[in-house]
């Protein structure tokens, strides 16, 4: 399996933008956290912030063609990653035709989703940082349709399939994002 250097090394020469890269370290911190709380083993673990810090490996080269997104990302990956977390890779984008079949691909659609709210979240706050972010802000913004449009707020609720209320998720959510805000400059 590959490590978790080898795989930021790869995710330094795949992804050339900057707001992609943050975000896919985004969903590894939540992936990791969720983890933690499902009480997943220590390899598994890995493997979990693995399939998030991984997921949207093949972004800019799909872009074009999206019902690949995810596919492609898997093909690059084989040998390198087990079976589920590939699995988990391609069930993450609906358009792919795979479905999610297991706790991790679950847990990856809600965490890529969740991210796309928390970021933006903070940088409506005067401060522009993750530690002004609070859950009742979070919970404001979900419900406002308008804000973060492209944030599938379905896709955040898969969190109650993974046996968490919708707020614990927020609150699990922000804590790991709070962790690695330096790195994700917010």
């Amino acid at each position: 399996m590959i490590s978790i250097e080898e795989a930021r090394e790869l995710l330094e020469r795949e992804i050339e933008n900057d707001a992609l890269r943050k975000h896919m370290l985004a969903v590894s911190a939540i992936m990791a956290a969720l983890a933690d709380k499902l009480a997943i083993a220590d390899v598994d673990k890995e493997k979990w912030a693995l399939v998030g810090l991984l997921h949207d490996l093949d972004y800019e080269r799909t872009s074009d063609n999206f019902r690949q997104h995810g596919l492609v990302t898997a093909g690059l990956l084989t040998g390198k990653l087990p079976e589920e977390c590939l699995e988990a890779i391609k069930a993450h984008n609906e358009q792919t035709g795979s479905e999610p079949s297991s706790v991790m691909a679950t847990a990856l659609i809600a965490a890529d989703a969740v991210s796309g709210l928390i970021v933006p979240t903070a940088l409506m706050m005067p401060s522009r940082r993750l530690a002004d972010v609070h859950v009742t802000s979070l919970t404001k913004k979900y419900n406002d349709k308008s804000f973060a449009r492209t944030v599938d707020r379905a896709a955040i609720m898969r969190c109650v399939e993974l046996g968490l209320e919708r707020n614990e998720f927020f609150e699990l959510a922000l804590t790991a994002l709070q962790k690695i805000s330096a790195e994700l400059g917010v």
